[in-house]
């Protein structure tokens, strides 16, 4: 794996254990060559992830909307900046560069786009590993829902632990390093 996107916060959140957690896993990308894309801000989990990778001498690249990049929370000192037109062309720049996705502690933009991205998993449109950072128990909910979602029989079971959660960085990248796709998603009955 060469570059990671992650998904996550712009906001601290209400514990200093999230940022601390972003930085750890800053710094575990930065120690195993893995370059970090994401969302291109200064501030918030977002901020504190892109600092720590730039820290410990890794490589930065973030994706900015130019509406964004025109309110000044752009990071001035990343390894590349790129201006896109949209949220959804940063959604698609980060795709196209990543070979994985993480996403952390963040909310309804952090959702959205990981959840996109899981589903494009699930398609088969890209054959990549999900993961949640499950920082202080924050996606305990989520994982109950995919397990409601399975057992209601909208989730297909093999899609259950499509995303790979962890509470830990170095586990979480270990576990993508094994990581196996499942079959595409088909509604065809024919053989």
């Amino acid at each position: 794996m060469k570059k990671l996107a992650v998904f996550c916060g712009s906001s601290n959140g209400a514990s200093n254990v999230y940022i601390e957690e972003a930085k750890k896993l800053g710094k575990e990308l930065a120690e195993r060559k893995i370059a970090l894309v994401y969302g291109g801000a200064s501030v918030g989990v977002m901020g504190a992830v892109a600092d720590s990778v730039l820290e410990a001498g890794g490589t930065v690249i973030g994706v900015m909307p130019s509406f964004l990049e025109k309110r000044e929370i752009s990071h001035k000192n990343l390894s590349e900046l790129i201006i896109v037109d949209s949220m959804h062309d940063r959604k698609a720049k980060m795709a196209d560069l990543a070979d994985g996705f993480i996403a952390l502690p963040g909310g309804p933009g952090t959702l959205e786009e990981f959840f996109e991205i899981f589903t494009w998993a699930q398609l088969g449109l890209h054959q990549k590993p999900c993961g949640l950072l499950n920082i202080n128990h924050y996606y305990d909910p989520l994982v109950a829902l995919f397990n409601h979602m399975a057992e209601e029989q909208f989730l297909h079971e093999k899609y259950r632990n499509l995303a790979i959660v962890d509470n830990d960085p170095k586990g979480l990248l270990d576990k993508f390093n094994s990581y196996e796709p499942p079959t595409v998603k088909s509604y065809n009955t024919e053989k």
